[in-house]
């Protein structure tokens, strides 16, 4: 009976996945155009409502300052519901809704990181939970250049 309780409770207890609290996320065709103007390179956040690690991610790695202040100087920050029907324009004028920005993006599972360049290239994807680590290593690798020339796997085995 005693788990049947958990059970109710974990199933009521809401799970948000919204972008994290403090950060000024904002939608694919705002950030582009930001981007665009600050030169400055995608930060693109799917999440979903539901998702238990978008919420893990955004209470644990997100309330780090030292990423906070990471992307704020160094990205613009886009967030996307990968289930949503909301209508986006993308660098070549077409208009797509999110969730079909995800499966070309192949976001099929979230959350999901993706670094684009200021026009929308896509210059790297991290899936899954990710620490402050793993953020702090992937703004080098991104915004090093690395991800030119070799694998996340291969940068992070560097001194």
């Amino acid at each position: 009976m005693k788990w049947l309780i958990y059970l109710i409770i974990f199933i009521s207890s809401p799970v948000i996945a919204e972008p994290p609290d403090n950060y000024p996320f904002v939608s694919f065709d705002q950030g582009l155009q930001q981007a665009n103007k600050s030169s400055k390179n995608i930060f693109l956040y799917f999440g979903r409502y539901g998702c238990g690690w978008c919420d893990k991610t955004n209470v644990e790695t997100f309330s780090q300052e030292k990423v906070k202040q990471l992307f704020l100087k160094n990205y613009e920050l886009v967030y996307v519901d990968a289930e949503s029907g909301k209508r986006l324009t993308l660098p070549s004028g077409e208009r797509i809704t999110e969730l079909e920005l995800g499966a070309r993006l192949n976001a099929f599972a979230t959350p999901l990181f993706v670094y684009m360049s200021p026009q929308g290239e896509v210059l790297f994807r991290a899936p899954g939970y990710k620490t402050a680590g793993d953020f702090i290593s992937f703004d080098k690798y991104v915004r090093g250049g690395y991800y030119k020339t070799m694998s996340i796997a291969d940068f992070q085995k560097l001194p």
